[in-house]
């Protein structure tokens, strides 16, 4: 009798796919191979939408020196996106997400304002993360968390401005909502901080949405351009803290960029080096993303400036080949939905929910996913580490953020401001 009443593995594949499409079932593992998206879901326009180098009548970008597995180049003030390569691809962000996360709270509260930080504040930081020293009992003015946040991409000081916020639910969701409405559809929010987590997805296309919407405010601008700030670390004692953008500050062996300034870096190690850059010359200003470069914690660096070298030097000839979008909320144009019977135009989001969304609507399914989807889970992992480990340069479902080998920590006081890890 116990086993008549067992699904077989087809009848749970079957019962799964009919609760959840492959767009909301993909995302479950960190594991899984990162997709470009299709002309149906690409925004931005149809070229954007396609797999490998985008760029139109200009002199050639420097893809010798480039090893990102995906970038992207516009100008910051018309939004016409210059040169790509798979800039929809999804892949793991990083501590870039934290650019969504300033976007969707920092407005909330005045710099000036004091918050007294509790236990439960930080007790749900995952192991490994970076911190910046934040500290239960310690008084800290929101200006000082968000430093904490660019400067030191620290993962405490994001999680004490969520739980000001409401909570890690409520943000994420916030987060989540914010990126619909900048039409960042690449886009899968699982925790504010873009610690390593199963599903947590972003791309080139939508990290340069963030920043550009995100350099609008002055807040952000000013905090992302920051290179050094005095954090507390209790009574009267406060600890110096430095921004781990090198391009900014000129670290391990960099020269400082001419005209930068921001956005955000990031390192775990699954999503490897990430980073958003943005600078102004001769008043024009560029944004870069690099994503994934093959090795090397300076390379994410060097492909990006040698990317707006590219944009300073040749950008004005290049014929745009796509263009960010504006967020809905601010008169932009909502992309068509596909029409029945065929393919969506280029540049329109697929027909129905978000992946997120459907997600959390499959509450009906939910025991039946509960007790066959583990098992699915670990068999998708195993075979997807059985076809990716030879040669396979990055771990194949990491569950911890790492540092980067090369970033010092943050000087901290003798009394111990905590330990910095990005």
């Amino acid at each position: 009798m116990r086993e008549s009443t067992r699904l077989s593995r087809r009848a749970v594949l079957g019962l799964t796919a009919a609760a959840l499409p492959t767009s909301a079932v993909l995302p479950l593992t960190a594991a899984a191979p990162a997709r470009a998206a299709s002309p149906a879901t690409a925004i931005g326009g149809e070229r954007l939408a396609r797999g490998g180098l985008q760029v139109d009548g200009a002199a050639a970008v420097p893809t010798k020196l480039l090893t990102a597995r995906a970038w992207l180049v516009a100008d910051g003030t018309t939004g016409e996106v210059l040169a790509s390569f798979n800039a929809h691809q999804r892949l793991a962000p990083a501590s870039t997400l934290k650019m969504l996360f300033a976007d969707t709270v920092l407005k909330k509260f005045d710099r000036t304002e004091k918050y007294t930080v509790k236990d439960s504040d930080i007790s749900d930081v995952p192991a490994g993360s970076s911190l910046v020293g934040v500290k239960a009992g310690i008084t800290y003015t929101v200006e000082q968390l968000w430093q904490g946040v660019f400067l030191r991409s620290g993962n405490d000081a994001v999680h004490v401005l969520a739980h000001m916020n409401g909570g890690i639910a409520k943000t994420v969701a916030e987060m989540q909502a914010r990126a619909q409405d900048l039409q960042a559809l690449d886009t899968h929010v699982v925790s504010p901080d873009g610690f390593d987590h199963p599903g947590q997805l972003s791309s080139a296309y939508d990290l340069t949405l963030f920043a550009r919407h995100g350099l609008a405010d002055p807040d952000f601008r000013g905090y992302c351009g920051t290179r050094i700030a005095n954090f507390p670390a209790g009574g009267k004692k406060t600890f110096q803290i430095q921004n781990t953008d090198r391009l900014l500050t000129g670290a391990w062996g960099l020269k400082t960029y001419d005209g930068l300034i921001g956005v955000k870096n990031g390192y775990t190690s699954h999503a490897g080096n990430t980073f958003t850059g943005a600078a102004t010359r001769d008043g024009r200003t560029l944004l870069v993303t690099v994503m994934h470069p093959a090795t090397g914690s300076n390379a994410v660096y060097e492909q990006t400036a040698a990317l707006l070298d590219w944009g300073f030097t040749h950008g004005r000839t290049a014929r745009p080949v796509g263009a960010l979008v504006k967020p809905l909320s601010e008169g932009g144009a909502a992309a068509s939905p596909a029409p029945a019977g065929g393919q969506a135009p280029a540049g329109a989001p697929a027909k129905g929910p978000s992946a997120a969304r459907l997600v959390e609507g499959a509450a009906g399914t939910a025991a039946l996913l509960a007790a066959a989807g583990g098992f699915l889970l670990r068999r998708r992992r195993r075979a997807v580490e059985a076809r990716e480990a030879p040669g396979d340069h990055r771990p194949p479902a990491p569950r911890a953020a790492e540092p980067d080998p090369q970033e010092p920590p943050a000087p901290t006081d003798p009394s111990g401001g905590g330990r910095h890890r990005r």
